[in-house]
């Protein structure tokens, strides 16, 4: 029988859900969550030398040291973070699958994994151009991470989880996640992709310390951010991003805990 002139239907390609909420109002919501979370983290953590009833160079002394309260910090800040999302995404009816985290399946790690050189090739040649452009630049400025003393194994394993394990999940629900899926509604990928990696930077210029904003660290994340919406928009998900993520923080951990002994 001849199936001349006869169309073949086209496979319906998935329908992605669309986003219920204000953009600008989410990213609003986000830049809130962020410095509400800082705040109430070290808030807690303030409250033990309350009670030892230290002075304020003691209290100085042990926040700056201490690797449980580093932790403690981390840990707090970043489930509020996500639970904050939680929250948001449950007022407007919407689950997480909306913004990216989805069921995982065996080929994001490999595409996040296989992302780390594609990342390290364009952090180098971007630092090249900036420092070619930008003399004055200090691309030897130290990273203010907070823990500054870190000894034997069970703080190595606290510092580890601080530093490699909560930042890319958490980072990525709120950056990639939440403030991308937003932004995408109010306009088109590569402008949202470069806002989210805007503000991504943005919040890592404070973490110079007393030396004055990071710039080094700020390159360094709008470009790792770049390659992280890569992954989000390649994949459909957020784990690809999450293994790139966890894989670049678990190379600045080895350099610094394992190779320097930071």
């Amino acid at each position: 029988m001849s199936t001349a002139g006869v169309e073949t239907a086209e496979p319906a390609k998935p329908k992605v859900p669309e986003v219920p909420w204000n953009t600008w109002l989410a990213l609003v919501y986000a830049v809130l969550v962020f410095y509400a979370a800082q705040l109430i983290a070290g808030l807690l953590v303030s409250v033990y030398p309350v009670l030892r009833h230290w002075n304020s160079h003691q209290a100085g002394q042990w926040l700056n040291s201490s690797v449980g309260a580093q932790f403690v910090f981390v840990l707090v800040a970043e489930a509020l973070t996500v639970g904050a999302v939680y929250l948001f995404l449950k007022k407007h009816r919407s689950r997480f699958s909306i913004i990216g985290l989805k069921r995982p399946t065996w080929t994001d790690p490999f595409y996040g994994l296989a992302a780390v050189p594609l990342y390290l090739l364009l952090y180098v040649l971007t630092v090249g151009v900036i420092s070619h452009l930008v003399p004055s630049l200090n691309v030897n400025q130290q990273q203010q991470i907070g823990f500054n003393d870190v000894n034997g194994t069970f703080q190595l394993v606290l510092a580890f989880i601080s530093l490699v394990v909560l930042p890319p999940i958490a980072e990525e629900i709120m950056m990639r996640g939440f403030i991308y899926t937003s932004l995408k509604k109010a306009m088109k990928i590569v402008p949202a992709a470069l806002l989210t990696s805007v503000i991504f930077a943005a919040a890592h210029l404070p973490e110079g310390g007393s030396a004055g904003p990071l710039y080094i660290a700020a390159l360094d994340t709008f470009v790792l951010s770049l390659v992280l919406v890569y992954l989000r928009e390649k994949t459909g998900s957020l784990w690809a991003s999450i293994t790139l993520h966890a894989s670049k923080n678990f190379i600045a951990f080895v350099v610094l805990f394992l190779l320097h002994g930071h």
